[in-house]
């Protein structure tokens, strides 16, 4: 089968997190299965560009990237180079599988795909969530909705979402569409085998020197860090609190003035993002990751975590709090700052329980998240159109 992935950034524009490392994962293993796989997206990495060929197939695990360039308009990722190959080649395959909402590729490839009648599935990647809507650009989102995206949607063959409570949410919407699908992410085993020295020296001498939870993700308000801040005074003052992540949005600032409030700032440790041997190391000796979102439609650390086994405590909120309950990796708390810190002192006293959670969460990943199983499920979706 010939597979076109449409998505607005891509390797190795790591900045953008989840999506970049899943649609990856996605697309080498459906090219180990034994399809074509395609993948149109730009060359935007935040204010500059990633170091990379335009205009024309880069090989990447054995995917063929087109990097196409935006000039103008980067924030809706503008591409008009893009939407030339798309009108010259999207007859070409049996299949387009877009990975965004909000953004002109998207909308530039459902056009065409309905032009040409192929069939095309839209990967939300949580972003049609009604709470986040509101409290964020609601009038232009509203606006982009009604314009472009609900067409889009409710046109599609198919919606894929990675969860039950993203599949909830995008319900809420009262679309109407042909189906909604829930295939979670993967996860590559790899990261077993990677070391746990980690080569940056401020993260060597936290490991070295503390114990921590770790929090690991995009410094965004949505992600709850707030809620960790106000939770830290309950958790013994001998712990410390690891942020790592990138600061897009210049949040950092508010969440340390909030330190300060909370008389935490001395046991904070902000980080910037980690990659590799750095963020493994963090996971393997992190007494739990916490991920108190307030909105997650899955969460990619969580499994990084568990496969680490890192103990996980999470919200109802995160896509993938089911999985941490029923498994017993971890606990879903509410996001109640005096509540969340409760359950962490708990936790954080108990080492025989956090030890049972890792084991239970290396075993969880292995069987229920491994790619070759994603892939397939998301081959037999692709086939069923």
């Amino acid at each position: 089968m010939r597979i076109l992935h449409v998505t607005p950034t891509y390797l190795p524009a790591y900045r953008y997190g989840g999506p970049i490392y899943s649609v990856h994962g996605l697309c080498k293993n459906l090219v180990k299965r034994g399809h074509t796989v395609d993948v149109f997206t730009t060359n935007v990495d935040g204010p500059s560009n990633s170091d990379v060929s335009v205009g024309v197939p880069v090989p990447v695990d054995g995917v063929r990237v087109w990097y196409f360039e935006s000039k103008i308009l980067r924030r809706l990722y503008f591409s008009p180079p893009m939407a030339l190959a798309l009108n010259k080649q999207i007859r070409k395959y049996a299949v387009i599988h877009l990975h965004s909402i909000y953004l002109w590729p998207t909308w530039a490839a459902a056009q065409c795909a309905n032009r040409f009648n192929i069939p095309y599935i839209v990967s939300p990647r949580g972003m049609l969530i009604k709470n986040l809507i509101e409290n964020k650009n609601r009038w232009l989102k509203t606006a982009w909705i009604r314009l472009f995206e609900r067409r889009n949607l409710e046109k599609a063959a198919g919606i894929h979402v990675t969860s039950p409570l993203e599949a909830n949410e995008v319900r809420r919407f009262g679309f109407h569409l042909s189906n909604i699908t829930i295939i979670p992410n993967g996860f590559d085993s790899a990261i077993d085998r990677l070391s746990e020295d980690a080569n940056n020296s401020i993260i060597a001498d936290i490991i070295k020197n503390s114990s921590f939870i770790l929090f690991l993700g995009r410094i965004n308000w949505k992600k709850g860090l707030n809620r960790l801040v106000w939770a830290l005074p309950h958790i013994p003052s001998q712990i410390n609190l690891i942020v790592a992540g990138n600061d897009e949005e210049h949040y950092q600032s508010v969440i340390e003035a909030l330190a300060v409030k909370a008389g935490v700032s001395e046991r904070i440790y902000f980080t910037g993002a980690v990659y590799g041997k750095m963020k493994t190391a963090l996971f393997q000796k992190a007494q739990a990751m916490v991920l108190p979102s307030y909105s997650e439609n899955f969460g990619n650390t969580v499994l990084e975590a568990m496969a680490c086994g890192c103990p996980v405590v999470v919200t109802p909120e995160v896509g993938l709090a089911d999985v941490v309950e029923q498994s017993g990796a971890g606990w879903v708390v509410a996001g109640d700052a005096h509540i969340f810190g409760k359950a962490l002192k708990k936790l954080l006293a108990d080492t025989i329980l956090m030890h049972k959670m890792g084991v239970k969460g290396k075993k969880t990943v292995k069987e229920q998240f491994a790619w070759g199983v994603i892939s397939e499920q998301m081959e037999k979706m692709y086939a069923d159109l």
